[in-house]
């Protein structure tokens, strides 16, 4: 079955029905997401998206906020970029620090961490693309703790990436934060299924 790209009205259950059945289908897309998650050094983990993860975020948010169907489009809105269009992978990379005052200081050293996140792929380089849709850099230089890029391919890269066993490097090459990790096997396989 092809991949769906954007999530639309007609998706989502209603709120009664995904009451009934959140536990369910937390449990679920938990499941694909904990498929779709690689740590990349002491403190950044990626989570890559996909129709199923954002579908689930945005009924999550309809949930909790219940704010009916004008609170749905703009969920739609602020959710369907980042679905992947099936010539790109899309990913939320956090930040994780649990101590506060050492979170602050580190942010404040990452500033454009979002432009340095790269995949390499059959001996090429696919760089990220930040999401649009806000600054996640200050003008002082602090990044935020949770960054959204896309990581646009070529057909060839895309080929590169669906070899089964291809060696896939996910890395940061920030001056305050160079590190790297290749994708496991099951993680490389799950991801090329995002492609059309």
């Amino acid at each position: 079955m092809p991949a769906k790209h954007a999530i639309t009205a007609a998706d989502i259950l209603p709120a009664e029905v995904y009451a009934a059945e959140r536990g369910a289908w937390r449990k679920r897309v938990g499941a694909v997401k904990r498929q779709r998650r690689l740590d990349v050094g002491p403190v950044v983990t990626f989570y890559f998206e996909s129709w199923q993860t954002l579908w689930l975020q945005v009924q999550e948010m309809l949930h909790i906020e219940r704010g009916g169907a004008a609170q749905l489009a703009d969920e739609l809105a602020a959710y369907n970029p980042l679905v992947p269009n099936g010539h790109e992978l899309v990913a939320t990379f956090m930040i994780e620090i649990d101590d506060a005052e050492r979170r602050k200081r580190v942010l404040a050293t990452l500033g454009g961490i979002e432009t340095a996140a790269y995949l390499e792929v059959g001996g090429e380089t696919v760089r990220a693309v930040a999401e649009a849709d806000q600054d996640r850099t200050t003008a002082e230089g602090k990044a935020s703790s949770v960054q959204f890029v896309h990581f646009p391919f070529a057909p060839a890269q895309i080929a590169a990436f669906r070899r089964p066993g291809a060696r896939v490097v996910l890395g940061l090459a920030h001056p305050a934060y160079s590190h790297m990790a290749v994708l496991p096997e099951p993680v490389r396989t799950v991801l090329a299924d995002d492609f059309d």
